[in-house]
């Protein structure tokens, strides 16, 4: 079931515009679906009740991959593929079931795009030398078992693609689940071994324990036999897994600017930032997170944020939103979990303002220094600071990315203007004159990642980055010029 990048485009479109805005998409769990206890107590293949055990059968499962032929190894992820888009609907429904978060239509077109467009072997290379002292070789080898910790954000994209990026480099993934995701990351996992047996693979290329806890994630982080850490989440967990002492990739937290000057197209730049801001309710950690406006066209871009499903918050309404969304303590702001990836239509309940599902996004504008603005809220909220030009208007982009330079958005048609804000912001994703999920090939070039490691250099992970060089050397042979 191929799907190509016009049908992807369409899909997504479909979506956005509100035509699959049932209940079922509502942000909201839905127990009445019995889905999450119907799983709870299945025996899935690669879950333990121990973690060592668990470590070992991921190392004898490496051992046999190691070995096999790329062509081997494609086999077993062309069978993830196929698996991961006859089961994305399940995925999908049970992520917000479980987790409480996101969008059942949008999260079935996150699966679709792993499955679709994740790289495979093709993304691994062998640089070659040859002349009259012989013939030199670096290659990609693996590392060997990889820990990897998962968010409850995109718990289930995120098992399956780094587990084909891991896999087609050649080793096996021990995964640490959000807790609160555990069962829908569980069953990717079982998924993804009986993917490999179908098809002669050996079992446990990804494994995971049936209760994850701190402790068992810290036997992770600390094992012998654990070559390489991954880690996709909060700023806390990717700290301690780069305090390890071990090999690490660190995808943590960002608070995404999209800056719009006076240049842009006023009336597209506000469809394609409502779009990617409410796109699985602003859970992507690319998302656009604040809107920074030159204040000659800001009036304009409101409007037609208004025109595309935004709700414009009074004064009393914006505090009353602080109160709810955020939770204060000794003068500094968490975000409330029962918040984080719930629809505008949920949130404005919360404080007493009843919308219809047409309502996407709720903005307001504000100040840079607005906690709705400079904390990373995760939902469909935007705050728009106006700044008198574009000059202002990079520094104050500087200022709310925090340093994460993780990912930035600019919509303008000043070359020179798009150029100086992608230097100053200095992100692994720059997306200009577009949605932020165009950045995950979504409408746009390239291919998609949940691990997003901005802090440790890698940028958007593939299966080249689980890899390590290794040169290989003969000498005064096998050159024939």
């Amino acid at each position: 079931m191929a799907i190509n990048e016009q049908e992807i485009q369409n899909i997504v479109r479909s979506v956005l515009q509100g035509m699959n805005a049932a209940p079922k998409t509502e942000s909201s769990p839905a127990p009445a679906t019995g889905l999450l206890a119907s799983y709870k107590d299945k025996k899935m293949l690669g879950i333990f009740d121990d973690i060592e055990v668990a470590i070992a059968a991921a190392k004898k499962a490496q051992k046999e991959i190691q070995p096999m032929p790329l062509e081997f190894r494609e086999k077993i992820i062309a069978n993830i593929r196929k698996k991961t888009l006859e089961n994305a609907k399940l995925f999908a429904e049970l992520g917000v079931e479980e987790t409480g978060m996101g969008n059942v239509g949008h999260k079935i077109l996150k699966h679709q795009l792993v499955a679709e467009k994740t790289p495979g072997t093709e993304d691994l290379s062998t640089i070659a030398w040859s002349g009259d002292r012989g013939l030199t070789l670096v290659e990609q080898g693996p590392f060997g078992v990889i820990g990897a910790v998962c968010p409850s954000t995109n718990p289930s994209e995120t098992v399956i693609c780094n587990t084909m990026g891991m896999l087609a480099a050649g080793n096996t993934v021990v995964f640490a689940p959000h807790p609160s995701a555990k069962t829908v990351s569980n069953l990717a996992i079982d998924m993804i071994n009986r993917a490999s047996i179908e098809v002669g693979g050996p079992e446990n290329i990804a494994v995971a324990v049936k209760e994850p806890t701190m402790e068992v994630s810290k036997i992770i982080f600390g094992h012998k036999d654990i070559s390489l850490l991954c880690a996709t989440g909060g700023p806390g967990v990717v700290t301690t897994v780069l305090s390890s002492g071990k090999r690490a990739m660190g995808a943590g937290a960002g608070n995404p600017p999209v800056l719009v000057d006076e240049t842009a197209n006023i009336a597209k730049a506000a469809e394609d930032i409502v779009n990617g801001c409410t796109f699985d309710n602003n859970l992507p950690c690319i998302a656009e997170k604040e809107v920074i406006a030159v204040d000659m066209i800001a009036d304009e871009l409101i409007y037609y944020m208004e025109q595309n499903g935004c709700y414009k918050a009074s004064k009393e309404e914006v505090d009353k939103l602080v109160k709810t969304v955020l939770v204060e303590k000794n003068g500094s702001y968490t975000v409330s979990r029962k918040c984080v990836g719930r629809s505008a239509k949920v949130i404005l309940g919360m404080i007493g303002v009843n919308v219809g599902d047409d309502v996407r996004c709720i903005i307001f504008e504000g100040e840079k220094e607005h906690p709705l603005i400079w904390e990373e809220l995760m939902m469909p909220i935007l705050g728009i600071v106006r700044v008198k030009d574009v000059d202002e208007g990079i520094e104050t982009a500087v200022i709310l990315e925090h340093g994460n330079r993780h990912s930035a958005h600019m919509h303008s048609t000043n070359v020179q203007n798009l150029t100086r804000y992608g230097k100053a912001l200095d992100t692994a994703i720059f997306v200009k004159n577009g949605p932020s999920y165009s950045a995950l090939g979504f409408g746009g070039e390239g291919y998609p990642t949940f691990t997003i490691c901005s802090r440790t250099g890698e940028g958007l992970t593939s299966a080249k980055s689980f890899t390590k060089s290794r040169r290989c050397v003969m000498v005064d042979s096998l050159c024939i010029r």
